[in-house]
């Protein structure tokens, strides 16, 4: 049984949607309660249900662990792949962006863990006594921004950073019960956030609205024209980039590294970052 966080679109959706197609049930937790019900219902049957929700508020990572367990009645997989953006150059930036930044990307994985650990360790723990060797999943969703930094979102890279490094942390506390620890670190993946900012595309988050998407520097930097509305097709289609391999990558392409760590392909992967970028930043191990 796994939780995807911000799994109603972009990466979210595909990893939910390949963690079924390969026998996982999934909790589907995002702001978004239409998409939420939405991909809930296109899985249908007994393989999802869902959760709409702000991670960043408090008691919330409990809820959603707590529902999971109510539904499922175990827990093995945990990604933590709920984000957004909120850029600024960092001589401008205000104290509630920079902490807005660290509460989504790095407060509400910790928190989601925090509530996890007893339905991750207790399992384990009877199971070590018997004599088992079973493997759990924790799947942390970083950037190549954590290693190279983002002009106009040094808020974004600290907290991508500092998932890291909670990462690495957690893995050396939860490996002698083979709870399999990793973080993910995307570059180039064709999604809303890694677009220039749109004019239609916000978030909702503590009663604040944040316009989503790359500010106009990142953007020129990455090849792509600043202020260019684009459609969903558009978003999430692959596009030139400055990158080895030429390209920006596929949510499914993001979703398909998240099902290898949580794959019995990885049981001997942990406190690793895997770098998914097409090249950009794979110095970050």
């Amino acid at each position: 049984m796994a939780i995807v966080t911000g799994g109603a679109q972009g990466i979210g959706r595909a990893t939910a949607l390949t963690l079924v197609e390969h026998g996982a049930r999934v909790v589907v937790a995002d702001l978004d309660g239409d998409r939420v019900n939405g991909l809930v219902s296109e899985i249908g049957g007994k393989s999802a249900i869902g959760f709409v929700g702000d991670l960043t508020a408090m008691g919330a990572p409990d809820a959603l662990v707590g529902q999971a367990i109510d539904a499922f009645g175990q827990l093995d997989i945990v990604v933590n792949n709920a984000g957004y953006n909120w850029d600024g150059l960092l001589h401008k930036m205000s104290d509630e962006q920079f902490q807005a930044q660290l509460d989504i990307h790095l407060v509400a994985p910790f928190r989601i863990l925090r509530a996890a650990a007893p339905h991750l360790r207790g399992p384990a723990k009877a199971e070590a006594a018997q004599g088992i060797e079973r493997f759990r999943k924790v799947v942390n969703v970083s950037s190549v921004a954590a290693a190279l930094g983002q002009v106009g979102a040094g808020n974004y890279a600290a907290a991508k950073s500092g998932l890291i490094g909670l990462t690495r942390a957690l893995a050396n506390e939860w490996g002698p019960l083979k709870i399999n620890v990793n973080a993910v670190a995307f570059g180039g993946i064709s999604t809303r956030l890694a677009a220039p900012a749109q004019s239609d595309r916000r978030v909702v988050v503590g009663g604040r609205e944040v316009q989503v998407g790359l500010a106009d520097t990142a953007a020129r930097n990455l090849g792509m024209e600043p202020g260019r509305e684009m459609t969903d097709e558009e978003l999430y289609a692959p596009r030139p980039m400055p990158v080895p391999l030429g390209r920006s990558g596929t949510a499914q392409e993001a979703a398909n590294s998240i099902l290898y760590l949580c794959s019995p392909l990885s049981n001997y992967v942990h406190g690793h970052v895997h770098v998914v970028g097409g090249g950009m930043g794979y110095g970050l191990t």
